[in-house]
């Protein structure tokens, strides 16, 4: 199959325009005969079901959790970028493109970059609108801060709580489409298959999380807003029920997934302290705007960090890139920490941490300054380990965040599998190898209130509404496959917890898969996933039945998906020999230990097609061309 990214032609900044212009569009009368089902309701998938529905298309929404607002998207604390350029600073839409491409180390596809950047300032706009509480200056205006990979300030913020206040602003514009009864919202349930009729994507198959009653649901077309993948490695900052499991079905059934092995390894999280934990906090971004990352300059010092003096403190970000500083994309200063981690100079226990330290800020601006800045995620931190950070420097590593990989998408955001549209996270198209802080939230957001509408409609004015109904065969075959798993994962009645796998799973994972990559140990990887998994299906714990409420069953099926997703992510981590982003593979460094990319060879998306259960994937490759920003070495220095 040749891939076909849909891309127009023509200047850079005319594509967008002149698409919309030409893509077919449904009649208001119409819309209403027309039925689409949107899966997860965080910044994309809420966004998506509340502008469609207002267009008057009749939608059903589905949410793994009891509401909405529990949607993962609440957790982006930091901010979400546009291209307003209130500071007047330099900023431009420009300017936001090629830092987007610049920090995604050249592998992402350069026009949906630029639409991306494009359809920025009207996310700001829309969420003002909804009554989004973002900072303001002392004179009202919108206040910005800056992130890593950029020099100007372009991140608009609520405090340390942006990713919440935008989903209830979604949320909220939701609402009033489920009141409206535009929108039937299903929560409580899972999505544990997709539907194909003549190959094309007609509906859903779902558990209800309460009842255990498994059934199927029919559309005109399926948005799959499901976000990341990145509980792979078990500990990550994701929620504890993310996973990959409606992507990773959809993948089963034809959709390809593209650079799986492209996840975020983000440097300001709070370090593990135990086995017992089962997620990881993550400590935003925007604190590096006025803490300084610093560990020791000798080995073995074991004095509290406001015992070391200036002279003894390395602030090794300053020091290596002194153009960007403490400021340095994530992966670069994810990669640094643990460079100084395994020389030794790491605090904490077990030495896996480096300092942020606020003491400069606090007597630069004042405490009650930096409290209003920060100050929600100041508390967090100190409930979480009993130490205040306005007297103490936080201590901080880097842990599992984000999934750039994800499915497959065109220019309109649709799959390879016709009538299966992806949005946000779960899609793979905007973030290359390694996504800039503050751009989670505008993908998510300009994914569902600005193109999705334009896009789907194109699709759905070249179908009949109505064609399928549950009735049909496949979704009752649908059904029965579900329900087969489910019995066969209750009647193990193994020795291990489903826990105790995804621990085992999550080890490998990082050490192997993790921040940094060799042959060697991606072969180990892809050695050992296959007999865990083949242990899961002999000797895994699932208690409980499925008629009920039943928290080990549904994480038993997200396991049992991460023990076969897992060796994908490996297998594509070891074909793509060079360093990029988030991808560092030791064999392919520079001599200052930067990474070494190989654009002769692997500039292009890997788009992986599933061939079937015991057989290897097949690799589809898509051409990346970039004509308006050109390729060259990423340097922060």
């Amino acid at each position: 199959m040749k891939l076909d990214s849909k891309v127009p032609g023509g200047p850079i900044e005319g594509k967008w325009d002149r698409h919309r212009f030409e893509l077919k569009l449904v009649n208001p009368a119409n819309k209403r005969k027309f039925e689409i089902i949107v899966v997860g309701t965080g910044l994309a998938g809420a966004s998506a079901s509340a502008t469609l529905a207002e267009l008057g298309y009749n939608v059903k929404t589905f949410c793994i959790q009891d509401s909405p607002r529990r949607a993962h998207s609440i957790a982006a604390q930091g901010g979400i970028n546009a291209a307003k350029n209130y500071p007047s600073d330099g900023d431009s839409v420009w300017r936001l493109f090629m830092d987007t491409v610049k920090g995604g180390d050249f592998r992402a596809r350069e026009a949906n970059v630029f639409r991306l950047a494009a359809v920025s300032n009207n996310i700001i706009d829309q969420a003002v609108a909804q009554g989004v509480p973002f900072a303001r200056d002392y004179a009202g205006y919108l206040d910005n801060r800056s992130f890593g990979g950029a020099q100007v300030s372009r991140t608009f913020y609520a405090r340390g709580q942006t990713g919440q206040q935008l989903l209830l602003g979604a949320y909220g514009s939701l609402m009033r489409q489920i009141k409206a009864g535009s929108v039937r919202l299903h929560p409580r349930a899972e999505m544990l298959d997709l539907v194909l009729v003549n190959n094309e994507a007609k509906g859903i198959t779902v558990r209800d999380l309460v009842t255990g009653e498994v059934v199927s649901h029919a559309a005109d077309a399926v948005c799959l807003a499901t976000g990341g993948y990145s509980n792979v490695f078990c500990l990550s900052t994701n929620a504890a029920g993310s996973n990959v499991t409606a992507t990773y079905r959809a993948y089963k059934k034809g959709a390809f997934f593209a650079n799986p092995c492209f996840t975020q390894i983000h440097p300001t999280c709070i370090p593990v302290s135990g086995d017992h934990q089962s997620k990881l906090t993550l400590m935003s971004e925007s604190l590096r705007n006025d803490g300084r990352v610093w560990v020791l300059k000798n080995k073995g010092d074991n004095r509290a960090p406001n015992d070391i003096p200036e002279t003894e403190r390395d602030y090794f970000l300053e020091r290596k890139y002194p153009a960007f500083g403490n400021l340095a994309p994530r992966d670069i200063s994810s990669r640094a920490a643990k460079e100084v981690c395994d020389e030794g100079r790491g605090v904490g226990p077990g030495g896996r941490g480096v300092y942020l330290d606020f003491s400069d800020a606090v007597k630069r601006l004042g405490e009650d300054k930096i409290r209003e800045r920060y100050g929600n995620l100041f508390e967090m931190y100190e409930q979480i380990t009993a130490e205040n950070a306005y007297q103490r420097p936080m201590r901080i590593y880097p842990a599992p965040h984000y999934a750039m990989g994800g499915l497959w998408v065109d220019y309109n955001l649709e799959s390879t599998i016709p009538g299966l549209f992806v949005l946000g996270e779960a899609n793979f198209s905007d973030h290359g190898a390694n996504r800039l802080g503050a751009s989670a939230l505008m993908q998510g957001l300009a994914d569902g209130y600005f193109i999705i509408s334009y896009t789907i409609a194109d699709y759905l004015a070249r179908t009949t509404p109505g064609t399928v109904t549950p009735d049909h065969a496949a979704f009752k075959k649908s059904q029965e496959e579900v329900t087969a798993v489910t019995k066969k994962l209750l009647s193990i009645n193994g020795k291990r917890t489903v826990n105790e796998f995804h621990r085992e799973l999550g080890r490998l994972m990082w050490e192997n898969v993790g921040m940094a990559r060799s042959e060697q140990g991606l072969k180990r990887a892809l050695e050992r996933i296959p007999a865990i998994r083949s242990e899961f299906w002999e000797n895994v714990k699932v208690t409980g039945s499925g008629a009920e409420l039943n928290q080990e069953l549904e994480k038993a099926g997200r396991v049992a998906d991460f023990l076969e997703f897992g060796e994908l992510m490996a297998q594509d981590a070891l074909h793509r020999n060079e360093s990029c982003g988030g991808h560092f593979r030791v064999e392919y460094e520079m001599p200052d230990g930067e990474a070494k990319r190989d654009d002769e060879n692997f500039c292009y998306v890997a788009a992986w097609e599933y061939r079937g259960a015991g057989k290897a994937p097949e690799l589809h490759k898509e051409p990346l061309a970039f004509e308006s920003v050109k390729l060259a070495v990423r340097s922060y220095k």
